[in-house]
């Protein structure tokens, strides 16, 4: 029974790799690995409330030392984690309690689109980026970013998901934030939806506690040294990288949206 501790754990690991390169929550790679892993070392299947009551604390461990790891850098912006942090967080809220009122088909539609645009627009140069931008020079357009993460927010509550894999694309093209600043504020932003989420499982018991334990333990270590690799891989590159997992998070909803 322990064994299943130690593959939870090196699970967090790989994910939280993930949060700390690329500046996302991480539950795009948590939930399918939880899923799908440990049959294949014998394990009984993870039930689906399961996997999700641990996607969700993965993905707050994530956030919160991804957040800081990246603050130390100097790439996360205040003015703008808090514009959209605030933003995002209520317009989850009004999308998933107005989800009842709207057919998952067209919702997943909708959100398998956006996420399918966002790949394609990490491949498209920002004039902006820079492989050292200063924090301190930043300038933004406060109605950009708050209808960016609003409209990322309703759309992700609505369908169940958080949606940072595709505010980052959109961070940089129109917002025209610098992919470094953007993945660090990223995480910062979804934190506080991410917290939010947390919290109602936590209250309605839909997280098993101890298997949080590897997670709280590997996570936290995992995502400051995928933190320390970012800042040395090229821009292009972290974007190349991102419009892949974005790509496959987008294929994914399609099959589900198809299927």
């Amino acid at each position: 029974m322990n064994d299943i501790y130690l593959l939870i754990g090196g699970l967090g690991l790989v994910t939280g790799f993930v949060s700390g390169l690329l500046g996302i929550g991480g539950g795009i790679v948590m939930a399918p690995l939880l899923l799908f892993v440990p049959p294949l070392f014998g394990f009984e299947p993870l039930s689906m409330q399961v996997v999700a009551g641990l996607t969700i604390v993965q993905g707050l461990v994530a956030c919160i030392a991804g957040a800081l790891t990246h603050r130390r850098f100097r790439f996360v912006s205040g003015p703008l984690s808090v514009y959209m942090g605030v933003s995002i967080f209520i317009a989850a809220l009004l999308g998933g309690a107005g989800a009842k009122y709207v057919s998952n088909e067209l919702l997943l539609f909708l959100f398998g689109g956006l996420a399918l645009s966002a790949g394609l627009l990490m491949l498209v140069p920002n004039n902006r980026d820079s492989e050292q931008p200063d924090i301190d020079t930043l300038t933004f357009s406060r109605w950009r970013a708050i209808s960016t993460a609003s409209t990322v927010g309703v759309l992700g509550g609505m369908v169940g998901q958080g949606g940072s894999f595709i505010l980052i694309p959109l961070m940089t093209s129109y917002v025209q934030i610098p992919t470094r600043i953007a993945i660090g504020s990223n995480l910062a932003v979804v934190m506080m939806s991410t917290a939010a989420g947390f919290l109602g499982k936590a209250a309605t018991g839909q997280i098993v506690w101890l298997l949080t334990v590897p997670i709280i333990l590997t996570v936290p270590i995992a995502t400051y040294i995928g933190g320390q690799v970012s800042r040395r891989v090229p821009v292009l590159w972290l974007r190349r990288i991102l419009a892949l997992f974005i790509t496959v998070a987008a294929l994914r909803i399609w099959v589900l949206l198809l299927s």
